[in-house]
């Protein structure tokens, strides 16, 4: 079951093992949680799709911290 919320602050995924990318604050995500990982999906560019997974302790880091706000 997938959920949304906003990038609200400093969040960064490693493609493979590249150098960091950031996700611009106010993007809006699509979330798909699984027990050890947190997909997130959004539209990069017009037409492009962003698409990265994260372990879920960083994700869970990241909602606590206010970095990510889930929609109700």
């Amino acid at each position: 079951m997938s959920q949304f919320a906003t990038i609200q602050g400093h969040v960064s995924y490693s493609p493979g093992d590249g150098v960091p990318l950031i996700i611009p604050v106010g993007t809006l995500v699509e979330v798909v949680l699984a027990p050890d990982s947190a997909t997130l999906s959004w539209e990069a560019e017009k037409g492009v799709v962003g698409l990265t997974a994260i372990p879920r302790m960083q994700y869970d880091e990241y909602v606590e911290a206010g970095k990510i706000v889930l929609k109700d």
